[in-house]
């Protein structure tokens, strides 16, 4: 397994990340102008819906543990 620090980056959506999902969608990359649209809208959209994501994971990770604990 990784050895992970706190610094490190858990997910992260790269600029070759946003270019290859305009291509796909649009047809073309993003310019300059259109990439800072991006960024705003991707973190308004992360962080708007961060509770749920992070509530998700964690009920995820709680239901996990206890199927381990009843199969012991």
């Amino acid at each position: 397994m990784e050895n992970l620090t706190e610094s490190k980056n858990v997910f992260e959506i790269s600029l070759e990340d946003l270019q290859f999902e305009a291509k796909e969608k649009l047809g073309r990359e993003l310019n300059e102008e259109e990439i800072l649209v991006a960024k705003k809208g991707l973190e308004n959209g992360l962080l708007t819906s961060i509770d749920i994501v992070y509530s998700t994971i964690f009920s995820e990770l709680i239901n996990e543990h206890r199927q381990k604990i009843k199969t012991i």
